[in-house]
């Protein structure tokens, strides 16, 4: 079971970052818009050194996966190095081989649309087999760890401005610079829709008869969870029900985790508007 779902991972994730490459190179960089992170950091570069963008990828994110493999979970960086290594092949092949579309100047909003929204699909595929497209990704997991009282959505902004930013003050061109926000936008809500439907936070009861061997392993995952008393209505028996609130991340994470251990398990998911406390946003 284990060996398949590697392979059923390693598939998805190679599908995702095919997506990915082709909303990069057919609206994204054809067009001169950097969205952020590697990949609008790549296309900078682009403008500076005859390389394929798929290569410039690469070489940015190179740095960022060596940290991550001395600071975060070598399962997740292994996934990523695998992503990041297609979306560099994927995108130099696309170059090659697939038309562009080049918008008439000052008319890119088509262009960062369905670049955003391919870019976001790829990644909420890849994200959802635990792994990541590398880049900021790495970074933010990186000053989150080490830096919990910033949020994750905040580090990831300050860093996509800066590439933003930087995409302004290379190509000289402000239509370009807002253009690469709409496309972050774009991508960030077909990431939301593709993890979980575009809510912060997901509440999940888990039934099942296993519920030790999936406590045990939610919490090694690090991951906090309640144990709440129920009766069965006919039965009269008493049964644990597990409850846990997770955020984008994590939730695929603890689908697969309840699915391993017990596929006979009873799932309720909701979506949780606010989760306030530990691990979460403050208190107040």
């Amino acid at each position: 079971m284990k060996r398949f779902n590697v392979v059923i991972d390693l598939l998805q994730i190679a599908f995702g970052s095919a997506v990915f490459s082709l909303g990069v190179h057919c609206f994204i960089s054809s067009n001169d818009i950097a969205p952020g992170g590697a990949t609008g950091a790549a296309i900078i570069l682009s403008s500076f050194f005859p390389v394929g963008v798929g290569t410039l990828i690469l070489i940015v994110n190179i740095p960022l996966l060596i940290l991550g493999f001395i600071l975060l979970n070598r399962g997740v960086m292994l996934k990523t190095l695998f992503s990041v290594a297609l979306v560099t092949v994927f995108t130099d092949l696309a170059e090659l081989y697939v038309p562009a579309y080049e918008a008439d100047v000052g008319n890119g909003l088509i262009a960062a649309i369905f670049g955003g929204a391919l870019i976001g699909a790829g990644m909420g595929v890849i994200y959802s087999r635990e792994a990541t497209s590398g880049g900021s990704d790495i970074l933010t997991k990186i000053i989150g760890k080490y830096f919990p009282q910033y949020r994750l959505g905040l580090i990831q902004a300050v860093i996509d401005t800066v590439v933003v930013t930087a995409g302004f003050l290379v190509f000289g061109n402000l239509n370009d610079a807002l253009l690469a926000v709409v496309a972050i936008f774009i991508q960030s809500v077909v990431i939301d829709r593709i993890i979980y439907g575009g809510r912060e936070s997901r509440l999940m009861l888990i039934f099942s008869q296993k519920n030790e061997d999936i406590t045990q392993k939610i919490i090694r995952a690090d991951h906090g969870l309640t144990i709440l008393k129920g009766t069965g209505a006919f039965s009269r028996e008493e049964q644990p029900v597990l409850m846990t609130a997770v955020r984008r991340h994590s939730y695929a994470k603890i689908k697969r985790i309840v699915n391993e251990i017990d596929p006979d398990a009873f799932v309720i998911t909701t979506n949780a508007d606010e989760v306030l406390g530990l691990g979460f946003e403050k208190l107040g």
